[in-house]
Order: structure tokens, then sequence, then C-alpha cells
């Protein structure tokens, strides 16, 4: 009987191991931390975003400048099969307002318990061992069955052999879960080709900082109902409506994530990236502008902007922050910043802090099946892998589709059936 490792038990290391026990292997997934898909329950504590509901050929273009290879991938498993899946589980899943998919009690654990009953009590195929708490050290070598691994572990280093391995170690996101990036040198010292790791879905500082008495009021607090607009300098725009949240230092929260790839990498090239927020979106300037100037007698200038646009709070409290006073009593020059108040980041949250990662191992490293070209008989799936997407389910979908394809991929290399 074949044996194969699995390094990274997330959801890309469980659906490769499934694929492979399904097909007769045996299955060894070793992981770092003392319980099985850590990320995974905590994406889930919210409620679990499996995947969208959204057509096909828009769910690709969420995947930017990776939908090619993203697009493969889905062609083995995608949005449709990865909700059967759940089903074959006994987790039923429905299409929320927005077309995020969750299963019918949002929860993350109940799924993972009966995958789990299933890997290590399959109907088929040798049951999936799992060895918790060894935490790969970067050792590796040719053996008799393929390839040695060494682990670190409770009980000291200890070595495995099987006859391919296949890494699903994470991004470098959250690292007290698990990925925290730690195999980089150790490809990169073998060749592969890796694009840096830098953080995705993730929240911004702004330039210079908000004063003290700004994030006394409102750290922590949403701007709800405003949309944001982003042009880089190369043309690439977006434009949302949705909310974020204050953070003491800059913004987070959904929208921000939205376009955190395009304000992160704006950044990079050139040290800072601005957005314009449109704190009344269903609020047309000329409306705005007529409101702003409409007399307001004894009336102070809060209570008119309350009074005449319902703008209060948060919502008015930017405007007191990033205005002049001379600013905020010039009826044009208050409208437009209503419309497009112009807000500077000038760098990304640490990684660490990041809902995911871009980066990682080229997809030019490795061959369609996911195998890397400079090590023979290793597989690479899941977030170390050089990609990236919004929240929405995007992120979930290319896990478990990737490691559908790399644990084919490794039936392939082992000359067994599909």
């Amino acid at each position: 009987m074949k044996k194969v490792m699995v390094v990274g038990a997330g959801p890309a290391g469980l659906m490769a191991a499934e694929v492979l026990s399904k097909a007769g292997v045996e299955v060894h997934v070793y992981d770092a931390m003392p319980s099985v898909g850590r990320k995974f329950l905590l994406a889930g504590k919210g409620g679990l975003n499996l995947t969208h509901a959204e057509p096909a050929d828009i769910f690709v273009t969420r995947y930017g400048a990776r939908r090619e290879p993203i697009a493969d991938l889905l062609q083995d498993f995608d949005a449709t099969q990865l909700r059967a899946w759940a089903s074959g589980l006994g987790v039923e899943t429905f299409v929320g307002s927005s077309g995020r998919v969750f299963p019918a009690d949002m929860k993350a654990a109940p799924l993972l318990r009966a995958w789990l009953q299933r890997l290590r009590h399959p109907a088929t195929g040798p049951a999936v061992q799992f060895h918790m708490r060894h935490r790969w050290n970067g050792a590796a070598a040719d053996a008799v069955s393929g390839l040695s691994l060494g682990f670190d572990t409770p009980q000291g280093p200890v070595q495995a052999q099987a006859d391919a391995v296949l890494l699903a170690l994470g991004g470098g996101s959250w690292a007290r879960l698990g990925s925290d990036g730690a195999w980089m040198p150790w490809l990169q010292a073998r060749g592969v080709a890796l694009a840096p790791l830098l953080p995705a879905n993730c929240g911004f500082n702004v330039k210079g900082g908000w004063s003290a008495h700004f994030t006394d009021r409102f750290a922590g607090q949403p701007f709800k109902s405003v949309a944001i607009r982003v042009t880089n300098s190369d043309g690439q725009s977006f434009q949302r409506k949705g909310e974020f949240v204050l953070t003491a230092g800059g913004v987070e929260g959904s929208l921000i994530y939205a376009a955190s790839s395009l304000l992160r990498d704006e950044i990079l090239a050139h040290g800072a990236a601005m957005f314009e927020l449109d704190l009344l979106p269903d609020m047309s300037f000329d409306r705005v502008l007529a409101e702003v100037s409409h007399p307001r007698g004894s009336r102070s200038l809060s209570s008119h902007l309350k009074g005449r646009l319902h703008l209060d709070g948060i919502k008015a409290a930017i405007l007191h922050e990033l205005l002049s006073k001379e600013q905020m009593h010039d009826s044009a020059t208050l409208a437009a910043a209503i419309k497009a108040l112009p807000i500077t980041l000038a760098a990304t949250r640490p990684l660490d802090e990041a809902i995911s990662s871009a980066g990682g191992v080229r997809f030019d490293a490795m061959d369609r099946n996911l195998a890397l070209t400079q090590w023979h008989g290793v597989f690479c799936a899941g977030e170390m892998l050089d990609w990236e997407a919004p929240t929405g389910g995007y992120l979930m979908t290319a896990c478990f589709a990737s490691g559908y394809r790399a644990g084919q991929g490794v039936l392939r290399y082992l000359g067994l059936p599909l």
C-alpha cells in the first residue's frame, strides 16, 4: 500500500487526505497544533462562509491576477461541488441575502466533527491517521520509500517516511493558529520559486494617524451605509458600498478588505494609497450641496448637518477630523468632502493580523497537478500558494479546490486510479 504524508490539517490538507484515502492510500496527516482545523474553526466563529452562490464566470473574477490558475482548479471542485460535499457529511447549506453560502446552523465545528469522523472511519479505504503537535522542522531527505521529513514533537524529534508528500502549510497570517510562513526559506533553499508573503484582507494605518480626541470617542465604531472609491496609479479602480470600522490608527472591516489588494500594492509601489469616502452614497452631490447651502439661521453646523442630511456621529466627526474650520464652513468644499473625502493610507497592518495572505509558492513553480518541479514527489495546496481573494467564501473554496487537485495529482504521481 502506498503511503503519503500530508503536512497541514486545514481544509486543503484534509481534502487532499480524503481524496487519497478513498483511493486506498495510507495517509498520515501531521500538524503543529494540538487539534485539527484551528483557523477553519476561527473562520466560522461568526458564521462559516463556505462559498458563494454567484455565477461561475463572475466567481472566478474574484481571484484577480490569479484568475486563470484558480479557475482551472475550480473545474475539478467548484462551489456547487463544495455544497454537495457538505451535504454528504449531513451538513445542509443555504444562500444568504448577499449570495454567501453558510451551513444551516452557521457553525464550523459540526461540519469539522462530521468530516473527521468520516476520515477516521471511512466507508471505503484506510483510515486517515493524525499526528498532532508534530511541527515540520524543515528537515527532508530522500528515503527508500520516497521522502523522509523531520518533525519536532513534545517527545523530541522524529522522522517519517512516505512515497509522496503533500504540503498544506498555510500562509503567514494568524501564526498562533499554525500559519507562520516558517516554511518559506526551506522551500526557497530547494530552488522553489516563491512570492513574498503579504497581508491580504487586511486593515491599514492612516497617514499621520488619527487625533487622540477622535480615537478616544470613535475607535471601534463602524461607518455604515458608506461607499469607497479607489483608483491606483495604473488606472485600476474599485468602488463599492458597504461598511468598515475605525481603528485606533486607521481603518479595517469588510469594505476595506475588499479593496485591500489594490491599496496594499499601491502602498508598496508608491509609499501611500488614497481612497475617497462617500458618506452619503444614496444622495447626489447636487442634493448634498443644496442641503449644506440651505440657510441654517441660529443653528450650529452640527445641528444643521444632522437636521438636513442626518449626518452625525462618526460620519460628522471624521469631517471635523480631516477638514479645517474654514473648509467646514465653505458649503462647496464641505459638500465635496461629504461625497468624496480623501483618506490617505501609509501602511498595511502587520501580516499576522490579516485575515489571509498573498504570496507563497508561485504557480510557475508547479505543474498542473500542483507538484513542485524543483522537488520530486512533493505537492502543495491551500493558502501557501501564491493567490489571494476577498472574503465571501472565495478563500475557502479555493483552499478546498487546491487540496482536491493536489490529492488527485499525488494519485497520478503514484500511478493509482482517480
